[in-house]
């Protein structure tokens, strides 16, 4: 049996009445998890309070065993988080910084801690540049050097928000990399508005808005949920607000100066339309059409 990280209920609402949290369940195991939503979905509030960083309102949240709210340096003891704002500082070089935060992670054995360090390093490919100031990396070295510092002690919850964003496609291959063999044994939670980010990477997943989760389990089993339901057709640009009152267009896309529009329907809208593969970013945007006219 794995280890479980457990979510119940969990509410949390901002000064304003900005409902952060709206009762957020999820259950979930060993290896990489991805939460999905837009900007201000309410993920990073959710990773947050995973994290120890703030209080919900109400509901909990069990980790192994452990109660997270009440228990959080047990939490933090077992805890590996890069925020999406990580900051370095710029004058100090990467040995240097991961030794230090080595320290605070309670690492007190210097032998221990160099070799931690430095294998850390080599993980993440950084060991060639342990020198130099962190100022001088770019965006994926710092991402990756962030990694190092939340592998520290052998954690067994990792967290990452939004990692990838702002990465140039080779840096985010190699983090995708990093982040795969990481997930194995532990279990890593990916916070992201990326869709590409969590179909190559995650085994599970859940789709979060507005504070709200509106779909969970396995990505592939939530795109063969729209087999035989995506239909494609190009239309002309000036068409689609009357596509869009007259059917259900999860995506739109101009390609080639053309305007492509999936849709989604049981059975084929018209003679006009294909049939399509579903993927994972028409799951995204369905789930996300769907709770907005349910609110409507």
């Amino acid at each position: 049996m794995g280890i479980e990280l457990k979510i119940a209920n969990l509410s949390k609402t901002y000064p304003g009445g900005v409902r952060a949290l709206d009762g957020v369940t999820l259950t979930i195991g060993t290896g990489m998890f991805g939460l999905l939503g837009p900007n201000g979905a309410g993920k990073s509030t959710l990773m947050r309070t995973i994290a120890t960083l703030q209080e919900p309102d109400g509901g909990g949240i069990d980790f192994d065993g452990i109660d997270v709210l009440a228990q959080k340096d047990r939490l933090r003891r077992v805890l590996g988080y890069l925020p999406q704002e990580f900051g370095v500082y710029p004058k100090v070089s990467a040995e240097v910084l991961l030794t230090h935060l080595a320290v605070l992670k309670g690492i007190h054995n210097a032998r221990e801690r160099k070799d931690t360090v430095a294998a850390l390093l080599h993980r993440t490919n950084l060991y060639d540049v342990r020198h130099r100031k962190l100022g001088t990396f770019s965006g994926g070295m710092r991402q990756r050097f962030g990694i190092a510092q939340a592998l520290l002690g052998n954690p067994r919850l990792i967290i990452v928000d939004e990692p990838t964003a702002g990465l140039d496609p080779a840096e985010r291959v190699r983090f995708h990399n990093l982040l795969s063999e990481i997930g194995e044994n532990v279990i890593v939670i990916l916070s992201t508005h990326i869709v590409d980010d969590v179909s190559e990477l995650c085994s599970q997943m859940a789709i979060i808005a507005k504070g709200r989760t509106l779909a969970t389990g396995d990505p592939q089993r939530l795109i063969d949920d729209l087999r035989g339901k995506t239909w494609t057709k190009v239309i002309p640009k000036q068409d689609l607000p009357r596509y869009e009152g007259e059917m259900q267009v999860i995506t739109t896309r101009l390609v080639a100066g053309r305007t492509v529009i999936h849709v989604y329907a049981p059975e084929r809208p018209d003679a006009s339309f294909e049939p399509i593969e579903a993927s994972l970013e028409d799951v995204y945007f369905r789930t996300l059409h769907g709770a907005s006219e349910r609110s409507h």
